[in-house]
C-alpha cells in the first residue's frame, strides 16, 4: 500500500457539493487491508473546500471535541488519532469554509493546516500542481472506475491507486494514477481546470 505524506495537500478543486463532501470523507475506502494497520498518514493533511450549510450542519451533528477561533474538531475519530477539523476563515475579504484531517497526537497540526490552506488559497493566480491534478481526478472519479492495484498487478505497483482510461483503440484500460500522461490528465479534468498554469510544489 502506497503511504502518502502527512503534509497539507488539497485533494479537490472548487467547493464540494453535499454529496461530494461525504464521498471525500473516506476517499480511500477501497484501499487494501482497510481494517488492518494504521492508516493515519493516508488521511492526515488532506483538505478541501466546503460550503457554509455543510459547515453548520457538521457543527450541529455531534458536540465538537473542541472549538477554537475559526475551527472545531469532530469528536468521532476516523482512524487512530486522526479526525475531521472544520475551518471558517476570511481569505481576500470573503468568508470560506474548509474540511481537513488532522492527527491530533500533534497538537499544532490544526493551526499548521489552517495556515497552509490560507497560503494555498491566497495567491491571485489560479494554478494547480500535478499532485493536485491527480488528487482531483481520484477524488472525482466514481468508485466503479478507480481502485487499488491488487495481486494481479506487478509487485512494484501493488497498492497504488489506479483509474480507468481509454487507449488509442477506444477500449477502457486501467492505469496507475501516477503514470497518466499530460493528455490523459487533461482529458479527465473538468474543462475549467485543464489549462491552468502549473504551480510548482514547494
Amino acid at each position: 500500500m502506497q503511504i502518502q505524506s502527512t503534509d497539507p495537500r488539497k485533494v479537490f478543486q472548487g467547493v464540494t457539493t453535499h454529496h461530494e463532501m461525504y464521498r471525500l470523507f473516506d476517499r480511500h475506502a477501497q484501499r487494501p487491508n482497510r481494517w488492518r494497520g494504521c492508516s493515519s498518514s493516508l488521511y492526515a493533511g488532506e483538505w478541501f473546500e466546503i460550503d457554509e450549510p455543510e459547515y453548520q450542519m457538521m457543527l450541529e451533528i455531534l458536540p465538537p471535541l473542541w472549538m477554537r477561533s475559526g475551527m472545531f474538531a469532530m469528536s468521532e475519530f476516523l482512524t487512530g488519532s486522526v479526525t475531521s477539523v472544520f475551518f471558517e476563515t476570511r481569505i481576500d475579504g470573503f468568508i470560506r469554509y474548509f474540511h481537513g484531517y488532522c492527527d491530533l497526537s500533534d497538537r499544532g497540526s490544526p493551526e499548521r493546516l489552517h495556515q497552509a490552506i490560507i497560503e494555498r488559497e491566497s495567491p491571485p493566480i489560479k494554478a494547480m500542481t500535478r499532485a493536485e491534478e491527480l488528487d482531483h481526478i481520484w477524488s472525482s472519479t466514481n468508485d466503479d472506475y478507480r481502485g487499488y492495484a491488487d495481486e494481479r498487478w506487478p509487485h512494484e505497483v501493488r497498492g497504488e491507486r489506479i483509474v480507468m482510461c481509454y487507449g488509442g483503440s477506444g477500449q477502457p484500460i486501467l492505469k496507475p494514477l501516477e503514470t497518466l500522461s499530460d493528455d490523459e490528465v487533461a482529458a479527465k479534468l473538468p474543462v475549467q481546470f485543464r489549462h491552468l498554469p502549473e504551480l510548482k510544489a514547494a
